[in-house]
């Protein structure tokens, strides 16, 4: 009966000592895995977030001003009896959404 309670015992250190090891194991490879994801990120070149919404700030500021500006500019128009031509006005958005063309290679 002696042996058996010995070999149960050293069973259970070896499990024990196995469950510690097997612990150990995962806090190691989770440091590995979490120090990938950093240098990935790192090398990722993004922006951080705090960064990301001050731009976002500007840009709403800048088209909330231009398009009092151009509200500003439609009624001075207005008042003045000049009117922009529509001609004008398609010609620049042709102009913004038209690709530029590549040039042709030179002959030789």
């Amino acid at each position: 009966m002696q042996t058996r309670g010995r070999i149960f015992d050293d069973l259970a250190k070896v499990a024990g000592g196995a469950a510690s090891t097997l612990s150990g194991v995962k806090a190691e490879l989770e440091g590995l895995v979490r120090q990938q994801i950093e240098r990935l990120l790192v090398n990722a070149d993004l922006v951080p977030r705090d960064e990301f919404d001050a731009i976002k700030a500007v840009a709403a500021k800048a088209r909330s001003e231009q398009e009092a500006l151009e509200k500003r500019v439609k009624a001075l128009e207005k008042k003045l009896g000049v009117k922009a031509p529509a001609a004008a006005k398609k010609k620049a958005k042709a102009a913004a959404k038209k690709p530029k063309k590549a040039k042709p290679a030179k002959k030789s």
